[in-house]
């Protein structure tokens, strides 16, 4: 009966790598404890979270508040698992499988902390800035770059420390990657495309652009496409190499819009009237807010109409539109005319009737 006992006992501690019982389960409570420990501790700084928050507290001390925060249970488990296995006498392999199992893990956590961090100083750049819509049209891009090169560079930490000889990978890669870059030039093209949208800012979101027969409002410039909303209500979505390569005309840059009005006045206008028609037309772009008077001039002497041509700018054009000023200065010239009694011209021919008969 006791050789029974003892061939169970032999087998159990071979079934747990030569390791006694009692030493499984002292590891195992340390691991608990080491997982209850910091999950407490997390869930107690999330808790003051809201503290740490606010405005008047320095950016380092939010941002750590912040990344506690987001810290993911797999992280407690791999240093839950890192301190059980402390204790125990294992073999090598299950001791490198274990350290590399930590690592990964590890690794992954850095990763999010990492990503989540340029992005957390991103949005707080953003809320400084304010309504910068070019800040704001390249966040999303810096974003994926900065999380694409993070996620690489650990890959690369975490090949390496897995014994992997990175160097032979690298160059590898590096044959691989032309063979690759070929296949994907299209995607990589607007890649670097939207990089040199983020970095030169030729527009932004809200400009109004026009490309080649395409009008609209920029709403989006993502990695790959920039999406415009036309006039007409329908989007309209180009790629960011294409654009690039387009003649393009950005309408919301302009500090000023000229209006160029040609105004047809009748030839039985008297001369003093005629005269005075320029100054008149000063006066009346003048007393507009936002705009400015560049000048007027008697051009052309037409067929069947004196005309006048009238150049003003409207300032703020995207607070003030050209069409609302062009409308309350037509309004104002017809008042003027009117009480001037000017009469505006429209084409006439006269016909020439010789009702003479030969003799």
């Amino acid at each position: 009966m006791n050789d029974y006992f003892a061939h169970k006992l032999d087998a159990a501690e071979q079934l747990l790598l030569g390791i006694p019982p009692l030493d499984w389960l002292l590891a195992g409570m340390v691991g608990i404890a080491v997982w209850a420990g910091l999950w407490i501790v997390r869930r107690l700084i999330t808790a003051r979270f809201q503290k740490y928050s606010a405005a008047q507290h320095r950016l380092p001390i939010r941002l750590i508040g912040y990344l506690i925060g987001n810290t993911k249970q797999f992280l407690f488990f791999a240093v839950a698992l890192y301190a059980a296995a402390a204790g125990l006498a294992l073999p090598d392999r299950v001791h490198h499988i274990v350290s590399n199992l930590v690592l990964i893990l590890v690794l992954m956590q850095i990763g999010l902390w990492a990503g989540r961090a340029v992005r957390y100083y991103l949005e707080m750049k953003e809320l400084e800035r304010g309504a910068d819509r070019a800040f704001a049209g390249s966040l999303d891009i810096i974003n994926f770059v900065a999380r694409m090169l993070i996620w690489s560079l650990l890959i690369l930490v975490a090949l390496d420390n897995l014994g992997i000889n990175i160097t032979a990978l690298l160059a590898g890669l590096g044959v691989g990657g032309v063979a690759v870059a070929l296949a994907l030039q299209n995607v990589l093209g607007d890649l670097f495309a939207s990089l040199s949208i983020a970095l030169d800012k030729p527009f932004v979101v809200g400009d109004n652009l026009v490309i080649d027969t395409f009008t609209g409002t920029v709403e989006h410039i993502g990695i790959k496409t920039t999406r415009l909303r036309s006039e007409t209500g329908e989007q309209i979505i180009m790629s960011n190499a294409d654009m690039l390569k387009s003649r393009v005309r950005n309408f919301g840059r302009m500090q000023e819009q000229r209006a160029l009005t040609t105004i047809r006045v009748t030839y039985t206008t008297p001369a003093e009237t005629l005269r005075s028609i320029p100054k008149m037309l000063e006066s009346v772009v003048r007393e507009q807010a936002n705009a400015r008077f560049d000048r007027c001039h008697l051009k052309t002497l037409g067929e069947s109409a004196l005309h006048f041509e009238l150049s003003y700018f409207v300032q703020q054009p995207s607070v003030n539109p050209l069409l609302d000023l062009q409308q309350a200065v037509n309004f104002r010239i017809i008042d003027e005319f009117q009480r001037l009694g000017v009469e505006f011209a429209y084409p006439t021919q006269l016909v020439m009737v010789d009702d003479r008969r030969p003799a």
